[in-house]
C-alpha cells in the first residue's frame, strides 16, 4: 500500500470508531440484541469508493474492532462477525463502486434489494416479527431498491454506488448474521443469550440491511461528487474497466 493509503486506512479507521460511537444511539436489533443501529456505515464506504476497496475494508475492520472494544467488549466475537464482515462488505464497495456498471447488473441488484426485503415478510410469517417492522423493513429494502434503478436511469456516472452499496452490504449483514448466530451456539453473547435459533441470523441480517441502506444509497454520491470536486486528483481515470 501507498503512504497515502496507509494515512487513509487510518483515518478512515478512526472516523468509522468515533462516529460508530457516537451514533448508534444505544439501539439494537428488536426482539435479539448485540447487532446494533449503524449509520456511520457510510463512513467507509465514501473512502471505499474515493481511496479503493482495501482502504474502505481495512479501515472499516479496524474501526469496528475499535467501537466494539467500547461498546460491548468481547473481542472474539468482533473478530468472528464484525471485523471479517465490515472488510468483506467495504472491500466489495469499493471493488463494484469504482467500475462501470451495465444495465443488467443494476437490475440484478436491485432485485437482491427486494429478496432481501422480502425475508422481512418471512420474519412475519413465523411470527417473529410483528406486520409494522415486518412492513417497514420491506418497504425500505424496495425502496432503496428503486431508488439505484432512478438514479441509474436519471445519472449514469452513479449507477455503481447504488450497486456497490447493495452487493457490499448485503454479503456483509449475511456475515453478520450468521457470524453472531454461529457464535452464540459455543459462546455466551454480551446479551447473556446463547444457543440461538437459525431464524435469529435472519433477523439480524434484515435489521442491518434495512436500517444501513438507505445511507448508503442516498448519502455516499453526493459526499463522493463533493470530495472529486473539492480534490479532482482522487478522481478515478476514465479508463475504468468495464463489468
Amino acid at each position: 500500500m501507498k503512504t497515502l493509503d496507509l494515512v487513509a486506512t487510518g483515518v478512515n479507521a478512526a472516523l468509522y470508531a468515533v462516529f460508530g460511537y457516537l451514533t448508534y444511539l444505544g439501539i439494537f436489533a428488536p426482539l435479539i440484541g448485540v447487532v446494533r443501529f449503524w449509520p456511520s456505515v457510510i463512513i467507509p464506504a465514501v473512502f471505499a469508493i474515493i481511496f479503493g476497496p482495501l482502504v474502505g475494508g481495512l479501515g472499516a475492520a479496524i474501526g469496528i474492532f475499535i467501537s466494539d472494544m467500547l461498546i460491548h467488549g468481547n473481542a472474539l466475537l468482533s473478530l468472528v462477525a464484525g471485523v471479517p464482515s465490515n472488510f468483506v462488505a467495504f472491500f466489495l464497495v469499493g471493488h463494484i463502486g469504482r467500475r462501470q456498471i451495465g444495465n443488467r447488473v443494476v437490475v440484478a441488484s436491485a432485485m437482491l434489494g427486494v429478496l432481501v426485503g422480502a425475508s422481512s415478510l418471512w420474519l412475519y410469517s413465523i411470527g417473529r416479527l410483528d406486520v409494522a417492522t415486518a412492513g417497514l423493513f420491506a418497504a425500505i429494502c424496495i425502496l432503496s431498491a428503486l431508488a439505484t434503478l432512478i438514479i441509474s436511469a436519471v445519472w449514469p456516472t452513479r449507477r455503481s454506488y447504488g450497486v456497490a452499496s447493495i452487493v457490499g452490504l448485503a454479503v456483509g449483514s449475511a456475515m453478520i448474521g450468521i457470524g453472531v448466530w454461529g457464535f452464540s451456539k459455543i459462546f455466551m453473547l454480551p446479551s447473556g443469550e446463547t444457543d440461538l435459533p437459525f431464524y435469529a441470523s435472519i433477523l439480524w441480517f434484515i435489521w442491518t440491511y434495512a436500517t444501513e441502506i438507505p445511507f448508503l444509497i442516498l448519502l455516499v454520491p453526493p459526499i463522493v461528487k463533493a470530495c472529486y470536486a473539492a480534490f479532482p486528483r482522487f478522481k478515478p481515470s476514465a479508463d475504468r474497466r468495464s463489468s
